[in-house]
């Protein structure tokens, strides 16, 4: 029996350390932790964290007060009104149901930690005013003294909301309430917070009560916490989950940098409630709140976890985690849940587990839920009781269906390259649409703009360049006046850029999403205008080679091409002459002008660069020493303020230099071109038509 009880025991697992290792181990006892070394990667803060959860000993709150419900109907008809009293009770009673609360009605036994209770109290004057006008204040509490006759008129009157003498206090519970609910998440009394309210107020704007909504709860307690607690809540993100675009939030805070508010909403081309162009993806803000205003509007109804969770994961998640935000507040309407008549849509409570988890995951955790919308008693309970338990810690349930629609993917990806201009997460970035550009798929049928003012065919004269590569690589315009004895503006550019729009799911550029920008018309009308000789050389970046088998290489050095046309006209043709560059284009000219440069001083006016990221080009020859003073006295060279070149030493070999604000070529063209204009017109005198006809009937007269 010993001998068996011997085998069947456990092996002895425990370390045994040599004296040595022992003397060894009783010295480290006596070192200081390393983790308090001066040297160490982790700050002291880190390294004397309180033991433990502490966040996880702090209670998840609940708002609720019975006195919300006694807003109602003064003549409630056979159909029950959408917004009635009992959906806050059914939520209440859900939560009691599953153990939450600790309530006499509730189902025992209780959860181990059940919700922290936060009173309702009255929102005060000074609180609401802070969001809406006093005159709007004014008009709801007017309505505890009328008489039900007129009450009832002024349902018919307004837009989707109904009064009895009660509805101004429920509003101002609802109010206060979301008050107190946020200010006890951001001051960490409790660890976050679900409002249990009603009326709701997403809808309601500064000085109008509409869809439902009397005063705006979420907009007055962000505003409130902003004010109140300073740094602790500087920043704010809004997340509106309601299937109705929440209007009355945006308009709150549209100029506002500090509150990002993200709405995800059925908005059918402006016809779904509350209607209008507000909700579409292209409100994205103004002035300091550009970009802190987000809509992702569904086209349609029957949208499903899939595409909400798609949505998530792609726009709201990425944009907030970079707004980086202090506190967290969900406009939570339950609308768009499975079984909600007026939304339409199939989100399930795991879905809104889901979101609610997502967001938890922000702001440290200080997350505030305030209920807005949604209708099904049933739906909004269940929804409500999922989300109130991700809060208190319970992991979400599985989603069932994960994957997005077309219509999801298609609005998502549209809506990620509207915000790409404002938010670095956003991919792809949006192309910029320069003033000066044409719909490639209206070019066949709207005559060019060249071929409008292009007098003279120059296939002759080109014909006469020897080079076979550079007539067929460039695009040569000659325009009017090129061959008459007047100053002559040489425009070299690079190819116009071809902008789009890529389809969101297909990714394919179609020709009514693409744009040729071609912003240098403008700036050849004003030279025909003023009766300069031009010609406009569109110089390729890239110059395809004859063979069929290399078609898809590259010229590495394509300013060789530039200078032998420069060359011809050069010999041929310019006596007073300006030369523009744009982008890679201008190298050829400087190339050019370095070699050219003993008669520069008799024949050239001056020359104007624009450059973005392209190497800014210095012009100098150890032949002609005065070259560089000479380009700096007579050149005006654009660059944008993000160029390398700003931060080195400049010298007069780079000319004189301008710092430009705008970062593209085109907006650079579009910015400085009263500037170039000036500039161009102080350096030369363009004789006028009669000056012309008086000079050769003087010059017969000599003859």
């Amino acid at each position: 029996m010993g001998s068996t009880m011997a085998r069947m025991a456990p092996p002895d697992r425990t370390i045994k350390m040599s004296d040595s290792e022992s003397n060894s181990a009783d010295a480290s006892l006596t070192r200081k932790d390393s983790l308090q070394e001066p040297n160490s990667d982790w700050s002291d803060d880190e390294a004397s964290r309180k033991p433990g959860l502490p966040l996880e000993s702090l209670g998840t709150g609940l708002c609720y007060d019975v006195r919300m419900r006694y807003h109602c109907e003064v003549r409630p008809t056979s159909e029950v009104h959408p917004e009635d009293p009992r959906r806050i009770y059914y939520i209440f009673k859900e939560l009691c149901q599953a153990g939450l609360v600790d309530d006499p009605e509730s189902t025992r036994p209780l959860a181990p930690k059940t919700l922290v209770r936060i009173p309702a109290r009255p929102a005060t004057e000074e609180e609401i005013i802070k969001v809406h006008t006093g005159a709007h204040y004014a008009f709801v509490q007017s309505t505890k003294e009328m008489s039900d006759d007129a009450l009832v008129t002024l349902e018919h009157n307004r837009d989707s909301i109904y009064f009895n003498r009660l509805t101004f206090d429920s509003a101002l519970l609802s109010a206060g309430g979301a008050i107190d609910t946020c200010l006890a998440v951001a001051q960490r009394k409790v660890k976050n917070a679900i409002a249990v309210i009603r009326p709701p107020g997403h809808h309601a704007e500064n000085n109008t009560a509409m869809g439902f909504c009397l005063f705006n709860n979420v907009s007055v307690a962000a505003r409130v916490c902003q004010q109140t607690l300073g740094d602790e809540a500087r920043k704010i993100l809004i997340l509106d989950w309601d299937v109705h675009h929440g209007n009355g939030i945006q308009k709150a805070f549209y100029n506002d940098p500090n509150i990002l508010y993200i709405s995800i909403h059925v908005h059918q081309d402006g016809r779904f409630y509350p209607g209008g162009e507000e909700g579409d993806w292209h409100h994205c803000g103004e002035g300091a709140g550009i970009g802190k205003n987000v809509n992702i509007p569904w086209p349609d109804q029957g949208m499903g976890d899939g595409d909400y969770m798609y949505a998530f994961q792609q726009v709201v998640m990425p944009i907030a985690s970079e707004f980086n935000p202090d506190l967290v507040l969900i406009a939570a309407g339950f609308d768009a849940a499975a079984g909600d008549v007026l939304g339409g849509c199939f989100v399930t409570p795991a879905c809104y587990a889901q979101m609610t988890h997502m967001l938890m995951t922000l702001a440290n955790g200080k997350v505030a839920v305030c209920l807005e919308g949604g209708y099904n008693f049933r739906s909004i309970s269940r929804s409500a009781l999922s989300v109130t338990k991700t809060l208190m810690g319970e992991p979400p349930d599985r989603l069932l269906i994960t994957t997005p629609s077309d219509i999801a993917i298609n609005t998502v990806r549209r809506v990620m390259g509207i915000q790409g201009e404002h938010w670095r997460c956003m991919y792809p970035k949006p192309p910029k649409h320069p003033v000066w550009s044409d719909r490639l798929h209206g070019m066949p049928i709207s005559p060019n703009f060249y071929d409008s003012i292009t007098l003279t065919n120059m296939e002759d004269v080109l014909r006469e360049v020897q080079s076979k590569q550079l007539y067929e690589s460039f695009k040569f315009t000659p325009l009017p006046n090129y061959n008459k004895h007047v100053p002559l503006v040489i425009v070299f550019h690079d190819a116009p850029e071809i902008v789009g729009q890529p389809h969101p799911v297909t990714n394919k550029l179609d020709a009514h999403n693409c744009w040729l920008a071609d912003p240098q018309k403008e700036y050849i009308a004003w030279f025909m205008e003023k009766g300069f000789a031009v010609i406009d050389i569109n110089v390729p970046k890239h110059i395809t080679p004859n063979e069929p088998s290399k078609r898809f290489e590259d010229d590495p050095a394509p300013a060789h091409v530039t200078e032998e046309l420069i060359a011809y006209l050069w010999d041929n043709y310019i006596s007073e002459i300006f030369f523009l560059g744009i982008g890679s284009a201008f190298q050829g000219v400087a190339n050019f002008i370095c070699q050219r440069g003993d008669t520069l001083h008799e024949r050239i006016k001056g020359c104007i660069s624009f450059v973005a990221d392209n190497p800014v080009r210095a012009i100098a020859s150890h032949g002609y020493p005065w070259l560089a003073r000479w380009y700096h006295n007579n050149s005006l060279v654009f660059v944008s303020h993000v160029h390398g070149v700003w931060d080195r030493k400049r010298s007069l070999r780079y000319g004189f230099m301008r710092k430009s604000e705008k970062t593209e070529l085109s907006e650079m063209l579009s910015e400085h071109m009263d500037e170039v204009f000036e500039w161009i017109s102080d350096r030369i005198a363009v004789p006028s038509d009669e000056e012309e006809e008086e000079d050769e009937d003087s010059s017969q007269m000599k003859e």
